[in-house]
């Protein structure tokens, strides 16, 4: 009787990421064997659609969806979603595009798998992981996770993108119930799965600052951001989100 091959999908949002995306797909192919990777990209005005199609060229695991316009980061990383359960398979990675998100931990985050229908990353569960960053930029992140948990009632740094989805336990119209097409789409999703009673995991992982090209995130991504997780929590304590 043979054993059923895991197959695993690495979905990987861009938008201008032309001096990451290569750098990326070579480091995830030096720390794992047999997988596919799906690049969403948001209509980048770089050379990044560039780089995914020579990839594609290069690799026969690359895909790619191209949209027309920016849909936001937690619509890509619904599509992919969708694309991996449309294409039967059984664990879906997702991390951010700007290699922050060190592939060694990939296969930590497989093994968890096993017994976990959800593996997320933690910021914060490790001493000096954000040894890297400005002081203003650890005060506004620290901020941000303590205002999302205390107004959620979870102790999860649900607000990162690097995360290991069992499909094969995660029902698809569970994620989907996440409505937030931007950066409110991780910790919503997360909230959402714990209130079904899947069983999440957290791995500690360092953080470096960004090297090459910049944030993509604008202030009113913030701003919507802040009115969302209010809205969350009128809704909450008004019974209609349990």
């Amino acid at each position: 009787m043979s054993l059923k091959i895991i197959e695993k999908i690495i979905i990987i949002p861009t938008l201008n990421e032309e001096k990451n995306v290569t750098a990326l797909y070579k480091k995830i192919k030096k720390n794992l064997k047999k997988f596919h990777v799906l690049f969403v990209d948001d209509n980048s005005t770089d050379r990044t659609q560039f780089e995914i199609k020579d990839l594609k060229k290069k690799y026969k695991n690359v895909t790619y969806v191209f949209r027309k316009k920016r849909l936001g980061v937690g619509s890509a990383h619904k599509v992919g979603l969708i694309y991996s359960y449309k294409n039967k398979y059984d664990l879906a990675i997702t991390m951010d595009a700007d290699g922050t998100h060190d592939p060694k931990y990939i296969k930590k985050m497989l093994i968890l798998s096993n017994n976990y229908d959800l593996v997320i990353t933690n910021r914060f569960l490790s001493k000096n992981s954000l040894r890297d960053w400005t002081l203003f930029r650890k005060f506004l992140t620290k901020l941000r996770y303590h205002m999302i948990n205390l107004t959620l009632g979870i102790s999860y740094d649900t607000s990162g993108a690097f995360r290991c989805y069992n499909l094969n336990q995660i029902k698809k119209k569970h994620i989907l119930l996440a409505k937030d097409n931007g950066y409110s789409f991780f910790w919503e999703s997360t909230f959402l799965l714990e209130n079904k009673l899947y069983k999440i995991f957290e791995i500690p992982i360092k953080l470096p600052f960004r090297i090459i090209g910049s944030s993509k995130m604008r202030y009113r991504d913030i701003f919507f951001a802040l009115v969302y997780l209010a809205l969350y929590f009128f809704k909450k304590n008004l019974g209609i989100i349990r």
